[in-house]
Order: C-alpha cells, then sequence, then structure tokens
C-alpha cells in the first residue's frame, strides 16, 4: 500500500514540474507587459507608446528557418493594410538575431517591425519561451540548424507561436496560443477580433 502510495506522489510531483514548465501565454484580460526593443531598421519600439494609438497586434515567431512562420508573417504582410485600417499596429518578436531577422524579411516581405527579443524578455513576459528538449535541438543541428547560431544569447530557447491583440489600456483582448507550432489563426480571426 505504501509502496502504491509513494508511485502515485511521484507520478504526481513529476506531472506537476512538467506542468510547471510548459508555457501557458498570457489571457484575455491580463494586462500586456511594456517592453522596449529596436526593429529591423533600428527603429526603438515602445509597447506603451504604440498602445496610446491603438491596438496592436504582437505576434512571436521562431525562426527565418520555420516554413509555417515564413507563412504566416507573410500572410499578415499580405494583409497589412486591412490591419492598419482598423487602427493597429503589427510587431512581430522572435528568438533570432538580427541578421536572421533580415532573411525573415527578404522570405516574407514584412514591413511590420520585427524585434529580436534579447535574453527572452519579452517572451518569458507574455509566457511563450520554452527551451527545446535536447532530442530535438540535435534532429535540427542534424539538418543543419544550430539554435545557438539562431538566436545567439537566447541558445535552444523558442516561443510558442503566439498572437495577442492589446488594447489601448494595454489589456489583452483576445490570444491566439497554440503549442503545434504547424497550426496559425487565419488572418480573418486577427480582424474581427481589433477593437
Amino acid at each position: 500500500m505504501k509502496r502504491i502510495i509513494s508511485t502515485g506522489i511521484f507520478v504526481f510531483l513529476v506531472t506537476f514540474l512538467i506542468a510547471q514548465q510548459s508555457p501557458e501565454g498570457l489571457f484575455p484580460g491580463a494586462k500586456a507587459p511594456d517592453f522596449t526593443g529596436f526593429d529591423q531598421n533600428g527603429n526603438e519600439i515602445k509597447l506603451k507608446d504604440l498602445a496610446k494609438k491603438g491596438p496592436v497586434v504582437l505576434v512571436f515567431y521562431r525562426g527565418y528557418w520555420c516554413p509555417y512562420c515564413n507563412k504566416a508573417l507573410k500572410r499578415l504582410e499580405d494583409s497589412l493594410q486591412l490591419i492598419t485600417d482598423k487602427g493597429a499596429t503589427v510587431i512581430a518578436v522572435t528568438p533570432e538575431i538580427n541578421s536572421n531577422i533580415d532573411s525573415t524579411v527578404k522570405k516574407t516581405g514584412a514591413e511590420f517591425s520585427i524585434l529580436h527579443d534579447k535574453d527572452m524578455k519579452i517572451m518569458k513576459a507574455y509566457n511563450v519561451a520554452f527551451e527545446v528538449p535536447e532530442n530535438t535541438v540535435t534532429r535540427y543541428r542534424n539538418a543543419g540548424l544550430d539554435f545557438t547560431k539562431l538566436n545567439g544569447e537566447n541558445g535552444t530557447n523558442l516561443p510558442v507561436p503566439a498572437v495577442y491583440i492589446i488594447d489601448k489600456q494595454r489589456d489583452v483582448i483576445w490570444r491566439y496560443f497554440e503549442t503545434d507550432y504547424k497550426k496559425r489563426p487565419s488572418i480573418q480571426a486577427i480582424i474581427d477580433n481589433i477593437k
């Protein structure tokens, strides 16, 4: 009996610890953490300043090497006028270093601001950051993708591809948070939720 109880407690603790390490993102109604960063053009971007002007669509993506990210960013760029017509600003955040952001811009034509998240400060504040498991890191390295070179000081950390819409009071009014990196929100869903 003691063995069954001990095993049950062990399983519970392991499950609890794993759950504690998995990012959950922010939920609607949460206050969006402020941040400052520099985009691919050297412009200083402050969330609080942008939010004063209107809604902010905040997008987290993995890197230029991710075809699903490139497709999602390209769709955002192709629909940028529809988003800005609603008074919103698009900002993308990535762990990849600036030279790789240049590759993202070339692949997607993105004209909106893209920020390198130095030390994962933004991704941690929005609870989207996670460390890629070693076996996955090895698979990517064997395919020619070395996260420590792609992400610099951010190492083997990536974000869950998430999208937040933030209002003028810096409240999260909508989110898309999906751990399956192959799934992304439709542009229509984003546009419909900009208020």
